[in-house]
């Protein structure tokens, strides 16, 4: 959707992470959306890849520095919510972050003060006026039966989550559980960037011991295909409204 883009593979960028995940193509492609000049990854890092976390958030201060102000991310993730629905897409209003937990997080270390903050505050990650703005757009595209809003739980993977593990985390609040997204939108918040996060509900939680289901790749694959054209339509409309006084870059 991207007008005049301009592709630089990841392998070309000194010192940037390369991705291996299959269906991530690994390529920055810049352009405008909708007359707004954006950025975007074809393709992230997870902390199952083996990279160190701060290589995985990498890219946030790379955009920080290219003056991007607003970062709008997406991932597919495993519905732990019992009225969640594959297909769903869930706005991510919170997280909890359980690498955190054990003390892996892209900010130990010594802080940067270039970008930010020793102690960082993120009761307000997810950026409040664009969760609104989902809203209203998905209201207007007639989306509004398929959008949910709720707290995503990120683990380290690759391997899917036990049944108990799912029933733990449901217990703990976890509406969505995935892989990702929540180590970029710690770096980004540091950095002041504003953050939108989109989850498609791709599977749902095994959370019974006598289901036959298995989490798989394929099937998250497969609902990303069935949704991506009306998740396009959602952020590129999104894109048109935000803010022009301020002339954003994503």
């Amino acid at each position: 959707m991207l007008k005049d883009p301009q592709v630089f593979k990841y392998s070309d960028i000194p010192n940037f992470p390369r991705s291996t995940v299959h269906g991530h193509a690994g390529q920055l492609v810049f352009g405008t959306l909708k007359g707004k000049p954006c950025v975007c990854m074809q393709g992230r890092f997870h902390l199952y890849e083996g990279y160190p976390i701060q290589k995985i958030t990498l890219p946030m201060r790379v955009f920080k520095l290219m003056g991007v102000e607003t970062m709008i991310m997406t991932n597919a993730a495993g519905g732990l919510n019992q009225d969640y629905k594959v297909g769903d897409v869930m706005i991510i209003k919170d997280h909890i972050n359980m690498p955190g937990f054990a003390g892996i997080n892209p900010l130990a270390g010594p802080n940067d003060d270039r970008f930010g903050v020793r102690f960082p505050c993120m009761s307000d990650a997810y950026d409040r006026e664009l969760r609104q703005l989902a809203h209203d757009v998905a209201a207007e595209l007639g989306y509004s039966d398929f959008l949910q809003e709720g707290v995503y739980c990120v683990l380290g993977g690759p391997s899917f989550e036990t049944i108990a593990e799912c029933r733990m985390l449901s217990s703990l609040g976890a509406d969505a559980v995935g892989m990702s997204t929540v180590h970029e939108v710690i770096v980004a918040r540091h950095a002041g960037m504003r953050c939108f996060a989109l989850s498609l509900i791709s599977n749902r939680s095994v959370m019974d011991y006598d289901s036959q289901e298995k989490a798989n790749h394929e099937e998250v694959l497969e609902t990303g295909r069935l949704r991506a054209q009306q998740l396009e339509k959602l952020v590129s409309t999104m894109v048109t409204r935000l803010d022009n006084d301020n002339n954003n870059s994503f």
